[in-house]
């Protein structure tokens, strides 16, 4: 099973992401004296690590003065959104950051608002997953990691840093079902985002671990963790040695957005601002650091070209869940 998130919509945007970069303002001129990032998850995630890291791009091109971080856990993200929602007035220099799940977790009812109630800013990048597993592990590759699963799918639980149904879940169950497994099957055990889950895989709690590449590249390239299997079309970069699912024999891709949105109500001259900024950043060597350290790929959508994205993915993932039985 090949899964392809809109890619059409990410090739446009790319191309797009390019186009802007030939005309952008080079860092240094600030557009923002200062931003608010509001995280819905822990330390260590991806969503983390993206808010981070774009706040390390805008403030060290010079594009923003200073930038903030606040990591709100609960409600698989939801506790955030409502905060953002009903705080929306005096949180106006706030942007939280979000990906796919807020498209997964609005279908499945774990929360009761969906994209459509924020102020849509800009998607930014995407990121590939990952199966990872321990580097004292026995598995060393996807063939592994499915013979043990034959011999005892209890004894081969897959960890992820999203609820039951959520992102890492749907990866893992992807996975399974194109190397002909029952996705139903699979012991996933949920964690509360990436770096608790890392820890656990590290521990031994689990034998493999669903997770975004980005944040596995770089306890691989430290010998932590060994990487058995990628979601992308081709080999990254950031981790030349890591093989795709694709050349394993797993008829698979997925690549998770990951990007920005307001309070609802957000005036229209502040929203401006955000996307000046983010627009501007692509063209930074700052920028380009912080992506290419973490093997991201520019996906850079503002807002309409972002709503009609989200839109053509929450239709891609409701179809795709329905067929495993998460909905």
């Amino acid at each position: 099973m090949t899964f392809k998130i809109a890619r059409r919509a990410i090739m446009a945007s790319a191309v797009a992401a390019m186009a802007l970069g030939t005309s952008a303002i080079a860092g240094g001129h600030k557009v923002l004296d200062e931003i608010h990032f509001l995280i819905p998850g822990g330390a260590g995630g991806g969503w983390d690590g993206t808010a981070r890291g774009t706040g390390e791009a805008l403030t060290g091109a010079g594009l923003v003065g200073s930038a903030s971080y606040e990591n709100m856990s609960g409600g698989g993200g939801g506790k955030a959104i409502g905060f953002l929602i009903e705080n929306a007035d005096s949180n106006h220099g706030t942007l939280m950051v979000n990906s796919t799940p807020i498209v997964i977790r609005s279908l499945t009812g774990v929360f009761p608002h969906n994209f459509r109630d924020l102020t849509l800013v800009s998607g930014t990048i995407g990121d590939y997953a990952a199966i990872v597993v321990g580097k004292d592990s026995p598995i060393n590759s996807m063939a592994d990691l499915l013979a043990a699963y034959d011999v005892d799918p209890s004894a081969t639980a897959i960890g992820g840093g999203s609820v039951p149904g959520g992102m890492d879940h749907l990866v893992a169950a992807m996975v399974m079902e194109a190397a002909g497994k029952d996705a139903l099957g699979v012991k996933y055990i949920p964690y509360d985002a990436g770096g608790k889950a890392m820890a656990a895989l590290l521990s031994g709690e689990i034998a493999a671990l669903s997770t975004g590449f980005s944040e596995a590249v770089d306890l691989s390239n430290a010998g932590e963790v060994k990487i058995i299997g990628v979601t992308s079309d081709e080999r990254v970069s950031a981790a030349p040695d890591a093989q795709t699912m694709m050349e394993q024999g797993i008829d698979t891709t997925f690549v998770n957005w990951r990007g920005f949105f307001a309070a609802p109500g957000l005036p229209e001259d502040k929203l401006a601002m955000y996307q000046d900024a983010i627009a501007k950043m692509y063209d930074t060597p700052e920028w380009e650091e912080v992506r290419a350290r973490n093997g991201w790929v520019n996906i850079h959508n503002s807002g309409d070209d972002f709503k009609t994205f989200l839109e053509a993915q929450e239709q891609v993932i409701g179809d795709l869940m329905k067929k495993l039985g998460f909905l």
